[in-house]
């Protein structure tokens, strides 16, 4: 097994192989698509609200952590509901904005905020690894790799890695090609003690925001890597073994490639919902307003102090607008002990579709 080197030490020429240039054109054409189709939503919320939870819910079931959409949406509305899977979900999603919010507001991506990324996924801040142990194994309980154990070197190994995310032109490859190798070195580095995989694809989606390639990190990776699970630890392994670099590469980036082709479709879907709901409540209701529908598709699951607090109206006239809303067939109202909530029934449907396409 090789011994982990920075990527700087990567010749980049090698992916200038033709199979790699074909599916990046590939990838690239299709996530291009993507941010345009994401330019025509105004409100971001939207998106990641909805598309930021598809992610979550997938990225955290590839660690074994598994919730229904039901149990997601209503720990969402009721954070003080006993989901505890849930619940760790919904703290992905939570720190897929924290990672959002330091990437916008400095253009780059540090340990610093990887750090803080992972704190808000595990609810700790442990840091990076400072005991030796970690070892990966496989189904029948077989190492298969062992991750560096020295503190000092992994330090040393997230010190260059910082490097390479942030200093554009010191290796000339494509950025896409550059996300499949930061994703491979940092699960290879393995610096945490918990939540090294939903960190590293945390670190995907910010990585195509800090350049430029999505303005919103909506791009769930993790729904392609769930269903090829296999062939994405196969891949791994091979590059570590057998230096087969090309290979994970091209996997990257058809997952690129068809994720984004699934968001297309699912934010067209959400667009028209809304553009249904706008014009429907528009012509049925006097109180209809922008905020209004804004609200509506940032909560799946929504209740009466989501609007008061969206549309700054009173607990009165929010209860009056969703019993409405729920008279003319947009909502559907729930129990949840002494409390109701009001499920948008056309969002709900194509996040259900969406999840199992």
């Amino acid at each position: 097994m090789r011994t982990l080197s920075p990527l700087q030490r990567l010749d980049p020429q090698r992916f200038e192989h033709p199979a790699v240039l074909k599916a990046l054109a590939h990838a690239s054409r299709h996530l291009a698509e993507l941010k345009g189709v994401v330019s025509s939503i105004p409100h971001q919320d939207i998106l990641i609200n909805t598309l930021g939870m598809q992610e979550a819910k997938d990225s955290s079931e590839i660690e074994n952590i598994v919730t229904t959409h039901d149990e997601l949406l209503r720990d969402d509305a009721f954070p003080e509901s006993s989901y505890p899977a849930a619940k760790e979900v919904l703290r992905y999603r939570q720190a897929l904005r924290t990672g959002l919010q330091a990437v916008r507001r400095t253009g780059l991506l540090t340990n610093t905020d990887i750090l803080a990324i992972q704190a808000e996924i595990e609810r700790n801040d442990a840091g990076f690894r400072a005991l030796p142990g970690t070892a990966l194994k496989d189904g029948a309980g077989r190492t298969v790799y062992e991750p560096p154990q020295n503190p000092a070197e992994i330090r040393t190994l997230m010190h260059e890695l910082e490097q390479f995310i942030n200093e554009g032109d010191s290796f000339a490859a494509d950025p896409l090609i550059k996300m499949a190798l930061i994703h491979y070195q940092f699960e290879s580095i393995h610096p945490f003690y918990d939540g090294n995989g939903r960190t590293g694809r945390i670190i995907n989606v910010l990585y195509l925001v800090k350049q430029g390639l999505l303005d919103s990190p909506v791009l769930y990776l993790s729904r392609y890597i769930l269903r090829h699970k296999a062939d994405y630890y196969r891949l791994l392994q091979a590059v570590r073994e057998n230096d087969a670099w090309e290979e994970w590469v091209i996997y990257m980036l058809e997952a690129v490639a068809q994720t984004a082709t699934s968001a297309i479709g699912t934010i067209n879907a959400i667009q028209e919902a809304v553009l249904a709901y706008k014009h429907r409540i528009r012509e049925r209701h006097r109180f209809y307003s922008q905020d209004l529908i804004n609200s509506l598709f940032a909560h799946p699951y929504t209740k009466i102090r989501f609007i008061e607090q969206d549309l700054k109206v009173s607990r009165l006239t929010a209860t009056k607008y969703l019993e409405a809303l729920t008279k003319d067939g947009f909502l559907e109202k729930h129990k949840a002990g002494r409390s109701n909530y009001y499920i948008n029934l056309a969002l709900t449907r194509i996040l259900v579709s969406d999840s199992n396409r």
